[in-house]
């Protein structure tokens, strides 16, 4: 097994937090790091041009907490000069210690503008805009990373391909989500593509992501492709105390047993303090708790609340009345027989991939998709 590092950090164990569009802020990454603290925790996506041109939301998103190392952002673009400048541009002020690369997002407002997931289907393309990457950040010493899908489709599969490249090109790593863009975030996560891609790519360390809901996931992951790591994305939603399971199971130990619920109230009401402290100045706790509703039927996943608790947190709107109603909880409830496997955030899938007109007429053409109106999709 090939080991993870940034620089000279080694993390507990190889494990990553995949970056999720309106989740994995600041204060997600500080609950997650509360439990296992020592692994590689990715802020959430931000777009070279909003970088560049200094977009306000996105400046707010690229947060981290004055404690938290190393200092990881993922970027996306379709443009190779705008995401040189983004990482340039992040590396030169001292923001990152670690840059990851998005060719995977599936979401139609990317793909639509040729970033993304739809990156792969021109290999061209694609190379220079991981070696235009990997240029900018040479100089500060921060290492350049990707996470790409399968393919867009079974028909348009680029995953080794994209692998081989980035490896060329001198990514640190790389990680494969096992499903397609079409597929979506339906039906179950197609492991055996990940050992493809270790079998394919040998000199640089080869993660695999999708349906980890439990630590022994992982174990299962590992042992059945030889992949060198593991990505983190909807099974940590509700669940942060896995980066801490992760780090004892693949170390060797025992996982614990699935939390109480007066545990997951606990993790409930400094998540949401967390939060209100995050967006102090830009909507305080109005607007964190507006952001926390999604959390909570998240963390009560698989728990004997009732319909009449779920629907109030999913309107709850202060501190006061979220402590209200989590302190009227049986706190030694515990989970539903199979509760810690209940998915949890995207379902959707399969969909029909949107493209820019004529994108795939010439996947060796080198021109680059029109990036019109892009800065609406900031931080998308």
């Amino acid at each position: 097994m090939l080991p993870l590092q940034i620089g000279s950090f080694t993390p507990k164990a190889p494990v990553v937090l995949a970056p999720m569009a309106g989740v994995t802020n600041r204060a997600f990454r500080a609950m997650c790091r509360s439990y296992g603290d020592e692994l590689v925790y990715v802020n959430e996506m931000v777009m070279s041009h909003a970088v560049v041109y200094r977009n306000d939301k996105t400046l707010t998103m690229m947060q981290f907490g004055d404690d938290e190392s190393p200092r990881s952002l993922q970027i996306y673009g379709s443009d190779p000069d705008m995401l040189g400048r983004a990482v340039h541009q992040v590396c030169d002020e001292g923001r990152v210690d670690h840059v990851d690369l998005n060719f995977g997002c599936p979401a139609a407002k990317v793909t639509r503008k040729g970033g993304g997931a739809a990156v792969p289907a021109k290999p061209k393309l694609l190379q220079q805009i991981v070696r235009r990457a990997v240029q900018a950040a040479e100089p500060y010493g921060v290492p350049v990373t990707a996470k790409f899908r399968m393919g867009l489709w079974d028909d348009l599969r680029t995953d080794i391909t994209t692998g081989r490249i980035c490896a060329d090109e001198g990514i640190g790593w790389i990680a494969l989500h096992a499903r397609t863009v079409e597929q979506h975030y339906s039906g179950e996560a197609r492991w055996e593509a990940i050992g493809a891609l270790k079998e394919a790519v040998t000199d640089i360390p080869v993660l695999g992501n999708g349906d980890i809901w439990e630590a022994s996931d992982a174990v299962a992951m590992m042992a059945q492709t030889d992949c060198d790591g593991v990505v983190i994305g909807r099974g940590c939603l509700g669940r942060p105390w896995l980066f801490g399971d992760l780090i004892t199971v693949l170390n060797g130990g025992e996982a614990p047993a699935p939390r109480r619920l007066g545990e997951v109230a606990e993790a409930m009401r400094r998540h949401a303090r967390l939060l209100t402290d995050h967006y102090a100045g830009f909507g305080g706790e109005e607007h964190a708790m507006r952001d926390f509703r999604k959390h909570c039927a998240w963390y009560l996943s698989g728990y004997p609340v009732g319909p009449d608790v779920r629907r109030t947190l999913a309107q709850v709107s202060s501190l006061a009345q979220l402590d209200d109603v989590l302190g009227a909880f049986d706190p030694d409830a515990e989970i539903v027989e199979g509760g810690e496997r209940i998915k949890r955030g995207h379902t959707n899938g399969p969909i029909k991939v949107a493209l820019p007109e004529g994108y795939l007429d010439d996947p060796d053409e080198l021109a680059i998709p029109d990036d019109a109106d892009v800065m609406a999709l900031s931080g998308g």
